[in-house]
């Protein structure tokens, strides 16, 4: 079943002497259990896009849904709770808190949902290891790299095992080993869990990772490749035998 639904979503910006097109009658499906990519240049909409489905931004016109509710329908305190406890979002820029570790970072989205402090660290612990920084989790942002520093706020996206995960340039400061590792986690939680997950990327090779992937040309959304029927066809297939 579709977790999100876009409806002929519109966003624009006034710039200068002209409009700027960033979402264009955007109508999107995502299931649960899926991972799409969305690429496209710089400047193309790929974040006005993610900002969108996380009520950061308002549409011009259209609908989102999200479980078949109208995000625009929600009261103040469901949005945050929507925020809380269904998304996990990867911003591009971290958004790290400075001169705090990094285990203290990527709990942080569970301290501020009530859950205590030690139970925090406990449930962010693996996910810092996992993506390999188990040992730096008492480092600094102003200690880490940008790969580390990325590692740490997708971490903290993640923690709180969130249905929705939007992942904004997720590899944008990682090497190749890296990147790969870093998509085929996403994509295993949104296979294993039934998570959705939205990824927008100049990365070709980690959008051909996804489930379906799109390119966001002048704010139109445009599908390039559905991996849907090859990779039902690899599940049913027999497990090898060793």
């Amino acid at each position: 079943m579709s977790l999100l639904e876009l409806d002929s979503v519109v966003k624009h910006y006034a710039g200068a002497g002209e409009t700027v097109r960033a979402v264009e009658e955007v109508s999107l499906s995502v299931r649960e259990g899926e991972m799409i990519a969305v690429h496209g240049p710089s400047g193309s909409g790929k974040t006005t896009l993610l900002l969108l489905i996380a009520t950061l931004l308002t549409p011009d016109r259209g609908s989102i849904r999200y479980r078949g509710r109208a995000l625009s329908s929600l009261s103040e305190a469901a949005t945050s709770e929507y925020l809380r406890r269904d998304v996990g979002f990867v911003y591009q820029s971290f958004q790290l808190m400075p001169r705090v570790s990094a285990l203290e970072n990527a709990s942080l989205k569970l301290l501020l949902d009530g859950v205590g402090p030690r139970k925090a660290r406990d449930r962010a612990r693996p996910w810092l290891e996992r993506l390999g920084l188990g040992e730096r989790m008492n480092h600094t942002p102003e200690q880490l790299s940008g790969g580390e520093r990325q590692r740490v706020a997708i971490a903290r996206a993640l923690v709180g095992d969130p249905k929705l995960i939007l992942a904004d340039e997720p590899t944008g400061n990682l090497d190749s080993k890296r990147s790969l590792e870093t998509v085929e986690l996403l994509l295993h939680i949104a296979h294993e869990q039934g998570a959705s997950v939205v990824l927008v990327t100049h990365d070709t090779d980690a959008a051909a990772l996804a489930d379906r992937d799109y390119t966001l040309r002048d704010g139109r959304l445009v599908e390039g490749r559905r991996r849907d029927t090859e990779r039902e066809s690899a599940r049913s297939q027999p497990l090898p035998v060793s």
